[in-house]
């Protein structure tokens, strides 16, 4: 074919410097630039969305059409970058264009200057931006919020903007000199990021994450006596005084107002306070009676109150950091992942009391 016969020569035929690209061109440039995934492919990545989005550009600074042509060719060339950040190469590929710099730096530059994006930009949209707004207008859309999806949308468009609109011109006018103060201190913004993004994830997951182990192992029972007072007949209040109970062995619902040894008992009211059992003659021919109901209460051990003693929503924590290690250790793809919380939840909601004689629930969080 006659594309594989084409080489791209050293340098281009007019040397000449083009003069500077109007704004409305960068601006086009940028509009096109949204399109860098458009045909996406294994052998080049993305060299035609970018050979579309640089068109404009190239023709105002290349009007020899073999130069033109040469240009085109190379920035064919195999380019692979973070989409949001591309219009920072593009605007120093232009600049390099324009001032008809050897093809082959050229190629070196789009390479060297693509390559580090794709870390900066993770750390900057994904790990910083994204969980941030997102973790900010989820909790609003819980509480009923319904522009909340709506305000994610507009701050995070709103950052997309700025950055390809402004990484557009500020690149062109800086040339190569944008790359050292990019890259000069690329480590500690992206080291930065990073730690800005766990800090992120870590308070998306205490605000976020609802997911309980409400298991309850029965452990024995416990025996009380509730209060109960009524005002009865002085005749009637007689039918009380012999109530006398073995608190240790009598069944639930017995009444009572003494123990063995005739010692009044002690009974918890409604309140909690704790009375003494008794009769209090009213004058009237009327007496108040406080007497002690036995009560027989199950005692169950709380899984979940006693992770929570430990570490406060411990089970979400537990279940991120579970995510990491397959997504980090175990090339779990983001579909795995869910499709391992649905099963989670799924069991957690079984009725293992009925099967188990324990009572178990936990909810996705």
């Amino acid at each position: 074919m006659a594309s594989n016969e084409f080489t791209v020569p050293a340098q281009y035929e007019d040397l000449t410097p083009a003069p500077n690209v109007d704004k409305k061109t960068l601006n086009r440039m940028v509009w096109r630039s949204y399109w860098l995934q458009s045909s996406f492919n294994y052998e080049t990545m993305q060299s035609g969305g970018w050979l579309f989005a640089m068109v404009p550009g190239l023709e105002k600074v290349h009007t020899n059409k073999n130069d033109l042509a040469a240009s085109m060719y190379h920035n064919l060339d195999f380019i692979n970058t973070h989409p949001f950040l591309v219009t920072f190469v593009m605007g120093i590929v232009l600049s390099l264009e324009q001032n008809k710099v050897d093809t082959q730096t050229i190629r070196s530059v789009r390479i060297s200057a693509a390559s580090p994006l794709g870390g900066i930009g993770d750390a900057l949209f994904w790990l910083t931006l994204v969980p941030i707004t997102a973790g900010i207008t989820s909790n609003m859309a819980i509480e009923g919020n319904l522009i909340a999806p709506l305000i994610f949308l507009i701050v995070f468009h709103a950052a997309l903007f700025a950055c390809r609109f402004g990484l557009m011109n500020w690149a062109y006018k800086m040339g190569t000199s944008a790359i050292d103060s990019l890259t000069s201190n690329m480590q500690a913004f992206t080291r930065a990021a990073a730690i800005m993004g766990c800090f992120v994830v870590g308070a998306l997951t205490v605000n976020m994450g609802g997911t309980q182990i409400n298991l309850n192992i029965p452990n024995g029972t416990t025996r009380g006596l509730a209060a109960h007072t009524v005002v009865v007949s002085n005749e009637e209040a007689e039918n009380f005084a012999d109530l006398a109970i073995d608190t240790e062995t009598a069944e639930a619902g017995t009444l009572g107002m003494t123990d063995e040894d005739g010692t009044a008992l002690k009974a918890a009211d409604a309140d909690g306070n704790v009375v003494d059992c008794g009769i209090v003659d009213l004058g009237n021919g009327m007496s108040s009676v406080t007497y002690g109901e036995v009560t027989v209460s199950d005692v169950s051990f709380s899984v979940a109150s006693t992770l929570d003693t430990v570490m406060p929503k411990l089970v979400p924590l537990a279940l991120v950091l579970l995510l990491y290690f397959l997504f980090a250790k175990k090339n779990f793809t983001p579909i795995k992942g869910i499709i391992l919380m649905l099963i989670i939840g799924i069991l957690g909601a079984l009725p293992l009391n009925e099967w188990l004689g324990i009572t178990w629930w936990t909810g996705l969080w």
